[in-house]
């Protein structure tokens, strides 16, 4: 009994240190899980720069990670930028002193349910709008809040991804040893399978590192160059909304279709035939060259490892855009072993 009441005690201090701990690490976890992904995922930039600076392991370090903060802080400052400037221009043309509504039809009375009360705030925006917004502006309060959430958050995050590429660099040099270590726990945990787990997790960063990120990277390049050689107003606005609907697997075709549309009553025929022309492809590129991309160097059905990414990605936010895949493909690895082993054994 007093064997029992000690062993629980200790578990339940460990319990409690281990509790405290992931509570104090808890809001680096974003910040750790980018720089081991960044480190995994450019690791074979950074040993391909380590062979041309003749072994300067240091040195290809802080010039990778210089690049990888020039690479992420230009694009970066010209969507904000061109953010800036679509939110002006639509602020100077949305003037509600000479923005006029035409008076509501007699026929929305007869609307069920919500016929009269459309009517009368029709009817009162079309004679001042400014006191028919003043009306619905406490129902409007809670959508602003969320939407300057929103912004608070990607702010956010692109400063926890910023301090993720610093820490990226200093993991580099160490890495080998890091990974001794991770290779050694991994023993202790699976023995025998610890090679080929760090082999599955590396293959799947660097695959959905290619096929989702870099893809998306790609189609919003592509699709800011046409818009911007198009003439569309707020290019940078749109450009941000197709990269983060690719990284987000949602897709830019809810972007550019409507975009599509909007150049064949805005344009002339030629110019819209040959925006059409360039956006159509740009619009399904991440159909045809994401399962090329992420399907090499991995045994996991494209199947598992797109349910991973879109289910890490809704479940876990961004990070969970790695670790999903990487813990189905894990998981399918352990089932694919089981099986095997199960059906070599001899039946009883």
């Amino acid at each position: 009994m007093a064997t029992f009441v000690e062993l629980a005690v200790r578990l339940g201090v460990l319990g409690l240190l281990l509790y405290w701990s992931f509570f104090l690490v808890r809001p680096f976890l974003t910040i750790a899980i980018w720089s081991v992904v960044l480190t995994v995922a450019l690791y074979p930039v950074y040993d391909w720069m380590v062979d041309r600076l003749g072994g300067r392991r240091r040195l290809a370090a802080a010039l990778l990670t210089f690049l990888n903060l020039l690479i992420v802080i230009g694009p970066a400052t010209w969507l904000v930028l061109g953010l800036i400037e679509s939110l002006h221009t639509v602020s100077e043309r949305l003037d509600l002193s000479i923005l006029e509504l035409p008076p509501p039809a007699d026929t929305v009375k007869s609307w069920p349910l919500v016929g009269e009360p459309i009517y009368q705030f029709w009817d009162l925006a079309s004679t001042n709008l400014e006191a028919a917004l003043a009306k619905i502006a406490p129902q409007l309060k809670p959508l602003g809040s969320f939407l300057v959430q929103i912004a608070a958050e990607a702010g956010t995050g692109i400063i926890k991804f910023l301090i993720a590429i610093v820490v990226a660099g200093f993991l580099f040099s160490p890495a080998p040893s890091l990974l001794n270590a991770l290779r050694s726990f991994l023993h202790t945990v699976a023995t025998g399978r610890a090679e080929r787990f760090l082999q599955v997790a590396g293959a799947t960063i660097r695959a959905v590192s290619r096929g989702v990120i870099g893809i998306s990277v790609l189609q919003a390049f592509l699709a800011g160059l046409g818009i911007m050689a198009a003439g569309i107003p707020g290019a940078s606005l749109i450009t941000t909304a197709v990269l983060v609907l690719g990284i987000i697997q949602i897709g830019p075709s809810i972007v550019l279709i409507p975009l599509i549309i909007w150049s064949w009553i805005a344009f002339e025929t030629t110019t819209a035939l040959l925006f059409t022309g360039y956006m159509i492809p740009v619009s399904l590129l991440d159909n045809v060259l994401r399962p090329l991309v992420m399907g090499r160097g991995l045994d996991a059905p494209m199947l598992i490892i797109l349910i991973g990414v879109v289910g890490g990605t809704i479940s876990y936010g961004i990070s969970g855009l790695f670790l999903g895949p990487i813990v189905l493909a894990v998981v399918w690895e352990l089932s694919v072993a089981w099986i095997k082993e199960h059906e070599s054994c001899p039946s009883a």
